[in-house]
């Protein structure tokens, strides 16, 4: 391309927003951004009775639709507990990266070959991403819903504690891995390797990544 890539963020969490712009200034600051955020996305979820119903499917095709009407040339979803309909909705458009927010550590997880531990402070989400997990992981789940707590109440240093002792719980229980399932826990992955000392995988981290690689080709080293 030669233009520059417009890269959608479409948001379900006003905590993903700040990591994945950090991810994306620090490892490819020439993509431009649009941030798309819908804070209602993550609360009606939690609170319905009903799932990923029609009527979610319907909203993230919505989002979807318009910031592919913007131009974009890849979307990015960064709330990990809608799989479904981000896969819905990418299935419509083969022509355009459209990247679930953990796809690409999880297969960044599977290359690992060992015990993961996946900490997620989010509920749903350990509902609908270990499946996407390939079978031959051995996978360890944790929740840690007071670390998204603290963060809603403005006590990150509470939040990344929580989370570092649920990577140090992992880590005895013969983790060889930590991923961290939510964008809003990325900002905790600097104190969780320093605790563990163990590959500490993020989800803003791998998807710059995967993007990059799918928009641009694989990144050369120099004088290749």
């Amino acid at each position: 391309m030669t233009e520059p890539v417009r890269i959608a963020l479409i948001h379900a969490l006003a905590h993903s927003v700040a990591p994945i712009n950090e991810a994306l200034e620090r490892l490819w600051p020439q993509a431009q951004r649009m941030n798309l955020l819908d804070d209602s996305l993550s609360a009606d979820l939690a609170r319905s009775a009903n799932g990923l119903d029609a009527a979610m499917h319907l909203r993230f095709e919505t989002l979807t639709a318009y910031a592919e009407s913007t131009g974009a040339d890849g979307i990015l979803f960064t709330c990990s507990a809608f799989g479904p309909c981000i896969e819905a909705a990418a299935a419509r458009r083969p022509h355009l990266p459209v990247y679930k927010p953990n796809e690409a550590m999880v297969a960044d997880a599977a290359a690992l070959g060992c015990k993961v531990g996946l900490i997620a402070s989010f509920a749903p989400t350990l509902v609908s991403m270990p499946p996407e997990f390939p079978a031959q992981v051995s996978l360890v789940c944790r929740l840690v819903q007071e670390a998204m707590q603290a963060l809603d109440e403005d006590r990150p240093d509470d939040h990344d504690a929580a989370v570092v002792q649920a990577a140090q719980e992992l880590k005895a229980q013969g983790c060889g891995a930590i991923a961290l399932a939510q964008f809003s826990m990325a900002r905790a992955a600097p104190r969780v390797r320093e605790a563990v000392g163990l590959p500490v995988l993020t989800t803003p981290d791998s998807a710059v990544h995967a993007l990059r690689r799918r928009l641009l080709g694989p990144v050369q080293s120099p004088g290749s």
